[in-house]
C-alpha cells in the first residue's frame, strides 16, 4: 500500500507499507500471509475474481488486535498513519474525521477487493506531464489524485477519498479555455477582488455553455465553432516557458501548507467537488487552478476560502500506463460508478 507522507508536508515521498506476501517454492503449493497488524506475517488468501480485479483474505484476523485493545491500535494507527499523537490534534472536527476514518479502514481487516488503475496518457501539447499527485485537502489530511487531460478541460479525479468525497470522484475540473489574468500581489491579498474576476469568468462560462446548448437545437445537433480563447495545443511546452508572476494567498484563505510556492506560472478558471458528509448534496462550485512548475499545482475553493496544494507523487509504478486513450476513459467511467 502506498500511503501519502504525514500531512501537510506534500512534497514529502510516498510511504509503502506491505499488506501481502506469497511464498513460492519448488516442493510445496506457493502460500499467501497476511503482513498486516504487529504480530508478523500470519496465514492468508489471494482470489483472483476476474481480469484486473483480486481480492485478499486475512484467515488469521486475531493477528491484527493488539493487546491493549482498541484504543493502543487507535493510537498505534494514528502514530503511524499521521505521524502524531491524539493530543496534538485541537481541531475537535478534525478528531472525529480522524477517527471515522480509521473505523472505517479497520473494520475491513485487510479483506480487500484490488482493481487495476492506469496511469493517464500523456502527449506533448498537455499543459504539464499528467499523473499522479499528492494533495492537501483541510481537516482530511493528505489524499491522492489523478490529473489528466481530455481536450479543453483537465481533470483531477481522487484515487484515495473522505467522508465528503469518495474515491473516483472527478474532485476539480479545469476549463483550458479561459485562463485567468491575476491582479498584482498588492491587489490578490484582496479576497473579494479574486473573488470578483473569477464569478465574472463563471457567469461567461455559463452563457457561453448556454448559447452552445441553444444554437445545437436550432442547428439539430450540429456543434457550433466555439469562440477561441486559449487553445490547449498552445500550452504543452509553452506553459513552463512563461514568466513566472508573484504569488501570494489572499487574505482569509486558508492553508494546510504554508510553504507553497511565491510564484506561479498560469491560472485557470475550475470547478471543484464539495459535498456533505455521506457525499450527499454534492454541487460543482468556481475556483483557480493555479500552475506553479512541472511538479506542483494549487486550487483555490471560492466558497471554502480554502487553498489545496498539489506535488507530484514522484514513484515510479511498473506496467501501469494505459493501452489506449479509449482503456484510459473507460477506467475512470469505472472508478467512478463505484461510488456515484
Amino acid at each position: 500500500m502506498y500511503l501519502p507522507p504525514h500531512d501537510p508536508h506534500v512534497d514529502d515521498p510516498m510511504r509503502f507499507k506491505p499488506l501481502f506476501r506469497i511464498h513460492l517454492t519448488e516442493r510445496k503449493s506457493p502460500t499467501v500471509e497476511c503482513m498486516y497488524g504487529h504480530r508478523g506475517p500470519h496465514n492468508g488468501h489471494i482470489q483472483i475474481v476476474k481480469k484486473d480485479e483480486f481480492s485478499t483474505k486475512c484467515n488469521q484476523t486475531d493477528h491484527h488486535r493488539m493487546s491493549g485493545g482498541r484504543q493502543e491500535e487507535f493510537r498505534t494507527w494514528l502514530r503511524e498513519e499521521w505521524g502524531r499523537t491524539l493530543e496534538d490534534i485541537f481541531h475537535e472536527h478534525m478528531q472525529e474525521l480522524i477517527l471515522m476514518k480509521f473505523i472505517y479502514t479497520s473494520q475491513y481487516d485487510n479483506c480487500l477487493t484490488y482493481r487495476r488503475i492506469y496511469l493517464p496518457p500523456s502527449h506533448p501539447d498537455d499543459l504539464i506531464r499528467p499523473g499522479l499527485f499528492k494533495g492537501t485537502y483541510g481537516s482530511h489530511g493528505l489524499e491522492i489524485v489523478m490529473l489528466s487531460f481530455h481536450g479543453k478541460h483537465a481533470r483531477a479525479t481522487k484515487i484515495t477519498g473522505d467522508p465528503n468525497i469518495p474515491a473516483g470522484q472527478q474532485t476539480v475540473e479545469i476549463d483550458l479555455m479561459h485562463r485567468i489574468q491575476l491582479p498584482n500581489v498588492e491587489n490578490l491579498c484582496n479576497f473579494n477582488e479574486l473573488s470578483r474576476i473569477v464569478l465574472e469568468v463563471h457567469e461567461q462560462v455559463r452563457q457561453e455553455q448556454q448559447q452552445q446548448e441553444d444554437r445545437t437545437e436550432d442547428s439539430e445537433g450540429a456543434r457550433p465553432p466555439t469562440e477561441k480563447v486559449w487553445e490547449p495545443g498552445d500550452q504543452g511546452a509553452a506553459a513552463l516557458k512563461e514568466e513566472p508572476v508573484q504569488f501570494v494567498l489572499p487574505v482569509g484563505v486558508t492553508s494546510r501548507n504554508e510553504d507553497y510556492p511565491r510564484t506561479c506560472r498560469m491560472c485557470f478558471y475550475g470547478t471543484g467537488l464539495i459535498a456533505d458528509h455521506g457525499f450527499t448534496s454534492p454541487e460543482r462550485t468556481p475556483g483557480v487552478f493555479i500552475l506553479f512548475d512541472e511538479d506542483r499545482f494549487g486550487f483555490i475553493w471560492l466558497e471554502l476560502k480554502s487553498f489545496s496544494l498539489y506535488s507530484r507523487v514522484q514513484a515510479n509504478f511498473r506496467n501501469a500506463d494505459a493501452p489506449s486513450s479509449q482503456a484510459f476513459e473507460e477506467m475512470l467511467k469505472n472508478i467512478q460508478s463505484l461510488t456515484s
